[in-house]
């Protein structure tokens, strides 16, 4: 909440340094004038954080050890002993979820999301919830006196911070660490949070906002569509006996609209059988909708993808929106993400997509691991000092049946260690690395770079590579990256790129890059995005979220 206050702080910090820079064509009079005249801003401003002032009723207190005696009673909820004081404690011990003796609205739509867990994919339920539901139904009884209860006041307040650790926060660490994933876990001061859900009326927020990643909300309403689709259709395998091109007409046409029409890739009459250009383009969505390759036919491997049935694509959704639990809710800064079973990598600035390129991820047998980093060098004709494991179990063989190995791929020993051959390969054209490549120092030797293997970026799935990404568009990278330094223009990153000695570039700003692993997203059309599991890490993640024995 006092984060959204810090722009005014710095409106006033500015117009106190524009009067200092003006103090010396101004009278003595004027300026302490205007000086006055600031600290009364700056005080009326202040007063806007302090405690006691988060929601509009701040006259009806309780007790604190009242909490105390509900946590006896309520054994389940002492994990939330801590985020209830501290919550209360700045709010002076003052009801936040009453006005004027009743409860409002935001208690209602607390307690509907509670009681339908489900539809945020999660099944765990938090404790007491039949007795939620209870204290809000008497709250709304005709014949009750219109006074705080302060056992529905607690409730519903520990309830809350139970639900945000499920719905907002998502499993443990250790759950996310076990499932490979290695991105830095988000942190929210949640009390913050509720203050802030408290003051807003129902017509700003008709139900509880998520400090989540944008995509939660989106997949969200994406899994109610799945779940009524998997309530009400059947959803039988469609059969082509035969190739079908465009003229065609077939009753397996029809069959297909049908299915594209409830998917919202097709918005034509279903019942015409004939193959048409309305087809091919519902077709052609599809295909990008799910990672393939976008001929408009509807080949075997489309055909799969139409055919999976929707439990299977109501669990991938899931699963993803697991994942969006445990992203940073938003950056503000220029940022690059890589999505692994994507095989892309997106450039942003804050929430805005600026461009995006193919990338080559790791093979199965040598997976990209997810993580963060901090993209701070640029390299030009890199040398590439390959890994103990390529030189073992692919150089020492190959130099054992050709002797000229290494001069055919101009590579060099160096040295030796741990027993084998240190072996580096040289700048150029032919170089592993490519013309460049993009440094964020990390544990696990991962990092972008070039390749000049130009034709692996035109296959539709890309997991080729020893555990580094290869880059689409390394030259547009690499200008991106030192935009913040005008001498390196596009001339010179070429230059630099051809010269055959390696140079290395320090970045004015170190850049945010996150390797992360969805398997179902939405993108800028608000289209829903599958793709495939090409490292087989969904189902343990969905068995445990599904089973509720994750810890969370």
């Amino acid at each position: 909440m006092q984060n959204r206050l810090k722009p005014q702080y710095i409106i006033v910090f500015v117009l106190s340094v524009l009067v200092l820079s003006n103090c010396k064509n101004n009278s003595k009079k004027h300026y302490n004038y205007i000086a006055d005249s600031l600290k009364k801003k700056m005080a009326k401003e202040w007063t806007k954080t302090i405690p006691g002032n988060f929601s509009d009723q701040t006259e009806v207190v309780f007790d604190s050890t009242r909490i105390v005696t509900f946590l006896q009673k309520h054994p389940a909820l002492v994990p939330y002993e801590q985020d209830l004081r501290s919550f209360y404690r700045k709010r002076k011990f003052a009801y936040a979820w009453y006005e004027k003796g009743t409860l409002i609205e935001q208690a209602g739509n607390l307690n509907d999301r509670l009681m339908n867990l489900q539809n945020e994919g999660i099944y765990k339920g938090t404790p007491y919830q039949k007795d939620l539901d209870s204290l809000i139904f008497d709250n709304h009884s005709k014949t009750r006196v219109k006074k705080p209860d302060i056992g529905t006041e607690l409730m519903l307040t520990a309830q809350y911070f139970a639900f945000s650790k499920l719905a907002f926060r998502g499993m443990s660490d250790s759950v996310s660490r076990s499932v490979n994933w290695f991105l830095p876990r988000k942190k929210i001061a949640y009390d913050d949070y509720l203050d802030t859900l408290l003051k807003k009326t129902s017509k700003q927020t008709p139900a509880i906002s998520e400090p989540v990643y944008r995509q939660y909300d989106l997949l969200k309403s994406f899994l109610a569509k799945y779940r009524q689709l998997d309530a009400h259709e059947n959803w039988e395998p469609i059969i082509i006996s035969k190739k079908l091109k465009l003229g065609d007409s077939s009753a397996v046409v029809a069959n297909i609209k049908a299915r594209l029409y409830k998917l919202e890739d097709f918005k034509g009459d279903t019942l015409n059988n004939k193959f048409d250009d309305e087809f091919k383009a519902a077709i052609t969505q599809f295909q990008l909708r799910h990672g393939l390759g976008a001929d408009g036919l509807p080949g075997p491997g489309t055909m799969a993808e139409m055919n999976v049935p929707l439990k299977s694509r109501i669990k991938q959704i899931i699963v993803n929106m697991e994942r969006c639990r445990w992203l940073p809710v938003s950056l503000t800064t220029d940022y690059l993400a890589v999505n692994i079973p994507e095989f892309k990598l997106h450039v942003y600035h804050a929430d805005s997509l600026l461009w995006s390129c193919n990338v080559v991820v790791g093979e199965k047998v040598h997976q990209t691991v997810i993580f963060y980093g901090e993209m701070q060098y640029v390299v030009f004709s890199p040398y590439w000092n390959l890994p103990e494991s390529i030189v073992r179990n692919e150089v020492l063989p190959a130099m054992s049946s050709n002797p000229n190995y290494l001069n055919e791929h101009n590579m060099v020993i160096t040295g030796r260690e741990n027993g084998l051959p240190v072996i580096q390969q040289k700048p150029g054209p032919a170089n592993s690395l490519g013309l460049v490549k993009f440094l964020f120092p990390n544990s696990y030797s991962i990092y972008l770079h070039d390749t000049p293997s130009r034709s692996l970026f035109g296959e539709s799935s890309r997991a080729f590579s020893h555990g580094c990404i290869r880059v689409g568009e390394p030259v547009k990278l690499a200008s991106f990256l030192l935009k913040y330094d005008s001498t390196w223009t596009t001339s010179r990153i070429n230059k630099a790129m051809h010269l055959g000695k390696q140079q290395q570039v320090t970045l004015k700003q170190k850049m945010p890059v996150f390797i992360a692993y969805f398997t179902a997203f939405t993108d800028r059309n608000n289209r829903l995005n599958f793709r495939k599991d090409i490292y087989d890490r969904d189902e343990q993640l969905a068995s445990m979220i599904m089973s509720g024995s994750g810890q969370y």
